[in-house]
């Protein structure tokens, strides 16, 4: 049986279940449960830096954007006030829609 060590979307053991196979599951603590959710935001990362076409790159950020609204969640937010946070940054700062790469900055 191969083996996954891995946080797994909440339906993955029902779709398992329906193939016949056996496996087993563990419910992780607080603190586990955020350190692989960060382990888990790596790896949707990669998939999507390797996405050859815009669909694959959009399924990977969806991937992206579950596991920043369940990390959201855990520091005890929610999305809305995490956009505000977003908002108030880009107002100061600006975003990133003006393609803006800085090649230098004088020393004093």
């Amino acid at each position: 049986m191969p083996i996954h060590n891995k946080l797994v979307r909440d339906r993955i053991p029902e779709i398992i279940e329906k193939t016949g196979k056996n496996f087993s599951t563990k419910i992780l603590a607080h603190d586990e449960y955020i350190q692989e959710l960060r382990k888990k935001s790596y790896e949707e990362l990669e998939e999507y830096m390797n996405a050859g076409n815009d669909e694959d790159a959009l399924e990977e950020l969806a991937d992206l954007l579950e596991i920043i609204h369940a990390l959201i969640e855990c520091h005890g937010a929610r999305f809305e006030h995490v956009e505000e946070i977003r908002k108030e940054k880009a107002e100061k700062r600006g975003g990133f829609k003006e393609r803006i790469y800085l090649l230098e900055v004088e020393d004093e």
